[in-house]
């Protein structure tokens, strides 16, 4: 019997720890990160509280770096990535464990720079900086003529 599978995740969080990097034999580049993912649920007093999910990320590659790089503990990401079912055994022998953990594709950076730990603060002086407006993009060039109109156009 075979069926349709589908295996994508989409998480928004914070990290709570700094990410962990380290290299593969084969020099690949691997980041380990522990995000908190919250819920917002109502306790038996009626009130509004935050219910902690904590995932495991790994990331790979130059991606990998980068969050090394960029992201520290509190930083909020957005990533999309696979499930991933890990079982090993315990170092103390008292059996099997597994767990999930999710496979990142894309990591994106949410927050300002300074956030992210990729870039100095912000100043804190009033002074204004004046900054020129971007430039308007050139005209499109005109279409050229070929004075046959069974012709098909240039591409």
């Amino acid at each position: 019997m075979s069926g349709a599978s589908l295996n994508r995740v989409i998480l928004c969080g914070n990290l709570t720890a700094d990410p962990e990097l380290s290299y593969l034999p084969s020099g690949m580049a691997v980041s380990r990160m522990r995000l908190a993912v919250n819920e917002r649920v109502k306790n038996q007093s009626g009130e509004w509280v935050d219910r902690p999910c904590y995932v495991d990320v790994t990331a790979f590659g130059r991606q990998a770096e980068t969050c090394n790089q960029y992201l520290h503990k509190g930083s909020s990401i957005l990533l999309e990535g696979k499930l991933r079912y890990e079982t090993w055994e315990a170092k103390d022998g008292s059996g099997k464990r597994s767990k999930h953990s999710v496979v990142a594709d894309r990591v994106q950076f949410l927050g300002g720079r300074d956030e992210a730990g990729g870039g100095a603060p912000a100043p804190q002086s009033s002074a204004s900086v004046s900054v020129p407006p971007p430039a308007a993009p050139p005209p499109p060039p005109p279409l050229a003529e070929t004075g046959d109109e069974d012709d098909p156009p240039p591409f």
